[in-house]
């Protein structure tokens, strides 16, 4: 289903799986997240229904999120669901959703609408365009409805206060649901693994965007060196947060999908890059002071070289990784004008 892979020169069809997440790592790093959530669910203190709700949910998204990182995994279910059985995979963001509502007693049919739109109209979309090659319409439209809804999502997770983690964990969920298993797009390079060759696609990746990157931002007066203000104690954390919640759903979505779609129906795979990177950009134009475009020049920039990390390794993985050390940086080194 859907158009021919694209094929990267640092990501050959020999490439071994044991550089992948295995089952059994997927497995174990999910029984690791659900476990800290878990610890860190007790300290504050939830009473016992609203507890067991919000880690049941977050299980369900966790499992959803980090399983089909593995490339294992994620071909057993696309078999074993098949081409129409993979719209029931919706079912799982919304019934993770459903679980949350009730235990947490934030149940309302208006937050229900919300889920049910947000999840079932990209599956819909990605149902309809079925013997189509990627790069139809529904492909794009499921798209838009993904970003375009994302800001409804964070009436949903009133509980806790913080939804951070919640609207990209579902709204990837749903993501997976819609181009993963039921469109059965390829090329989008959703896997957690490592190659030596990527560490140094990364690491020109992360000097090109520090060489260009910092002395624009300074002249532009976006943002100004301030190590003073650092906490460097928190940069492990801090690196994982980003990496998890902030670079990972976003080079999901304009790497994985946005430029590898971009790169079949355009006139090439370099304009389909550049055109991704422009709208990556561009997606910052609406943080403060609006619209913000000295945001916009320095994230497009940026963009151009997660693009590039994702075209030689063909896995979103790398990119991510050099997405959350730019951002790392970013809030440990400069303070933001």
């Amino acid at each position: 289903m859907g158009g021919g892979q694209v094929h990267y020169p640092a990501m050959s069809r020999g490439t071994s799986q044991q550089h992948m997440l295995g089952p059994g790592a997927a497995v174990g790093l999910w029984v690791a997240l659900c476990g800290s959530a878990a610890f860190y669910g007790r300290l504050t203190g939830h009473e016992p229904r609203a507890y067991g709700a919000v880690l049941a949910a977050l299980g369900i998204l966790v499992a959803g999120a980090v399983w089909l990182a593995s490339p294992a995994i994620c071909e057993k279910l696309t078999r074993a669901a098949g081409p129409q059985g993979g719209v029931l995979v919706a079912l799982w963001p919304l019934g993770a959703y459903a679980i949350y509502a009730v235990g947490t007693g934030t149940f309302t049919w208006g937050r229900s609408g919300i889920a049910a739109a947000y999840a079932m109209a990209p599956v819909a979309l990605a149902a309809s365009a079925h013997g189509k090659k990627s790069g139809a319409w529904q492909d794009y439209a499921a798209m838009v409805g993904l970003y375009a809804g994302y800001g409804w999502l964070r009436y949903l997770f009133p509980f806790p206060v913080d939804n951070y983690v919640w609207l990209p964990l579902f709204a990837v969920n749903v993501a997976l649901a819609a181009l993963l298993l039921v469109r059965r797009m390829e090329g989008i390079g959703y896997s957690i693994g490592w190659r030596l060759a990527w560490i140094g696609f990364s690491a020109l990746s992360f000097a090109i965007i520090v060489a260009i990157d910092v002395p624009v931002g300074i002249a532009i007066h976006f943002v100004r060196f301030d190590p003073g203000a650092a906490h460097w104690s928190t940069l492990p954390l801090t690196f994982l947060g980003i990496l998890a919640f902030t670079a990972w759903p976003e080079e999901f979505l304009f790497r994985g999908l946005l430029q590898n779609l971009l790169g079949k129906t355009l006139w090439s795979e370099n304009g389909g890059w550049v055109v991704a990177s422009i709208i990556f950009g561009l997606s910052h134009i609406f943080h403060p002071i609006v619209p913000n475009w000295r945001y916009v020049l320095v994230a497009t920039i940026a963009g151009l070289l997660y693009g590039f990390t994702w075209r030689k390794t063909g896995s979103i993985f790398p990119a991510a990784v050099v997405h959350a050390l730019v951002d790392a940086t970013w809030h440990l080194l400069f303070r933001t004008l």
